[in-house]
């Protein structure tokens, strides 16, 4: 399978991680013999991401816990709990975050429970803006490089 350069390529690219530069840099690598070929210049592009850059990605992406739908929607279900201490826990826990760190709290759902995710956003509370903005930063690089085998899956 080849990944040409095209109007589907730079949809699905942006589906993966909705950044213009980022989507540019992958999509002008192309033609790509193979998904993983894709996947290696995505992810040299993702580390390169700039706080600017995660405000634009981030807007795409919904709050962990709140209903979600397109690839969020499947990454985030298999961390969905009906406990509801649980649930209002995340809330609060999304709430603090976002007056902490004026941002959405982004995290690979994928992989993790819905404690594991509330563990780690503790924990994050507790960075600094620039280790909190390098953290943000690889999340979506992860994100984007577990999204795009599924998104060219021929």
């Amino acid at each position: 399978m080849t990944i040409d350069d095209g109007p589907e390529t730079r949809t699905r690219l942006a589906t993966a991680l909705h950044v213009t530069r980022w989507v540019d840099e992958v999509a002008s690598g192309c033609p790509y013999p193979s998904v993983d070929a894709l996947v290696g210049v995505a992810d040299l592009a993702a580390r390169r991401l700039t706080p600017s850059e995660v405000d634009e990605a981030l807007a795409a992406h919904p709050r962990i816990g709140e209903r979600a739908t397109g690839l969020s929607s499947a990454e985030q279900a298999a961390s969905a709990t009906d406990d509801p201490a649980l649930v209002e826990a995340m809330a609060v826990g999304n709430e603090t975050y976002e007056q902490r760190f004026g941002r959405i709290f982004l995290i690979r759902a994928a992989g993790r429970s819905r404690m594991e995710i509330l563990t780690e956003l503790h924990r994050r509370l507790g960075l600094s803006d620039a280790e909190e903005a390098a953290v943000v930063a690889d999340e979506l690089r992860q994100i984007a490089l577990l999204r795009l085998p599924t998104l060219f899956a021929s």
